[in-house]
């Protein structure tokens, strides 16, 4: 190559990087790229497990606290790996979470003071409604310095003459910890009707109310308002138009087309406002009227009657506890062995078969359909 060229393409090699850096340098930074992966602040950051009873409950509670950073439901302290909402009772697991915490906030003492706040520590059975050793009251430590302190927490607890009972909540090493599937995390948001619903029925709130007073309870999720009825706006955007006319107007829909007038499947019918548990097709029977017509409630008083006196004539009117859904009419030529009707409007309902009752939340109620064991061959 001519020399005077060598020397000419040295010279706008340079300049062009030179260029080319000050270019770069002017450029945005770039953003980061999108990780599953916990921050590195987050990942060095110490972890309490707790066992309570329901998790969702408990995941609720300690994401009210200043200072945690994360709350995970989930399976604890069982045998065998991948337990399931199905299987983990009988692999020995409880229900529990994982509370990831900043110590310049909160402490680890300050946590197990608020957990003793939020449990019955009496009950060795399980916790409130949910009865069971998968239930159970456990404190999980993950190092010697836990084990002390909790040690330490439970002896003031006896000491403090809060409880005529024994203390019984277990102090256990920490073997593992598995997620609970997607739709039991943040449950009080993902589904605040049947959360609050739950937990208003469940009796945890009655109870430390009474033992520690209003401050411990914690029945709604930060932010959630008290009425589990939405308004207005929100019902039109969810229901149907004749779901709303039903439910919102006291309406009622044309009898043999209707969705479950004729539905023989096995599961639970719920109100499609707020997701409120009813009546169960074991209690459904064939009335000739057109209508779901079931012998009772699931729990009669989670339904109210109200004396309507439209159409020139008396009836009494059922409407749901917490949606305030108009269901229909109770009327008193059923079969035995209750000898009522209630007679209910499909559009008052929505539908959960026996093999999604655990999917959607509802998995108490899954062994209403199993077999006595007496029953069993």
């Amino acid at each position: 190559m001519n020399p005077m060229k060598t020397v000419v393409m040295l010279i706008l090699l340079a300049a062009a990087g030179l260029v080319a850096v000050s270019f770069a340098g002017n450029l945005p930074p770039e953003k980061p790229k999108r990780s599953g992966a916990m921050p590195e602040t987050q990942k060095n950051l110490p972890t309490a497990t707790f066992a309570g009873g329901c998790f969702w409950c408990v995941q609720s509670d300690f994401e009210k606290v200043p200072g945690v950073v994360k709350v995970v439901s989930g399976y604890a302290g069982g045998r065998g790996a991948n337990p399931t909402y199905g299987d983990y009772a009988g692999k020995g697991y409880v229900e529990a979470v994982q509370v990831t915490y900043d110590p310049a906030k909160i402490s680890y003492p300050q946590l197990l003071d608020y957990f003793w706040g939020h449990v019955d520590p009496t009950d060795a059975g399980g916790q409130f409604a949910d009865q069971g050793p998968q239930y159970r009251s456990v404190i999980f430590y993950h190092d010697a310095e836990q084990q002390r302190l909790a040690a330490v927490s439970k002896l003031a607890l006896e000491k403090s003459g809060r409880f005529s009972k024994p203390i019984v909540t277990e102090i256990l090493p920490f073997t593992n910890f598995y997620p609970a599937e997607a739709y039991h995390q943040n449950y009080c948001r993902t589904n605040p009707l049947r959360y609050k619903y739950y937990r208003r029925n469940s009796g945890r709130d009655q109870f430390l109310k009474k033992v520690w007073g209003a401050a411990k309870t914690g029945a709604d999720p930060p932010g959630e308002a008290q009425s589990s009825k939405p308004g207005d706006a929100e019902l039109h955007r969810k229901l149907t138009p004749l779901q709303y006319r039903v439910t919102q107007e006291e309406g009622t829909e044309p009898a043999f087309h209707n969705e479950y007038w004729n539905n023989k499947k096995a599961g639970i019918y719920v109100d499609i406002v707020s997701g409120e548990p009813l009546f169960s097709s074991l209690d459904k029977f064939e009335s000739g009227t057109g209508w779901p017509s079931f012998t009772r409630p699931l729990a009669p008083g989670d339904i109210v009657e109200k004396q309507d006196r439209s159409w020139f004539t008396e009836r009494t009117e059922v409407r749901s506890k917490h949606g305030d859904s108009h269901l229909g009419h109770v009327f008193a030529d059923g079969p035995p062995p209750t000898g009522l009707r209630y007679c209910v409007n499909s559009a008052a309902l929505r539908f959960i078969p026996k093999e999604d009752l655990v999917k959607e939340g509802y998995g108490k109620y899954l062994k209403l359909f199993e077999p006595e064991k007496g029953d069993q061959k």
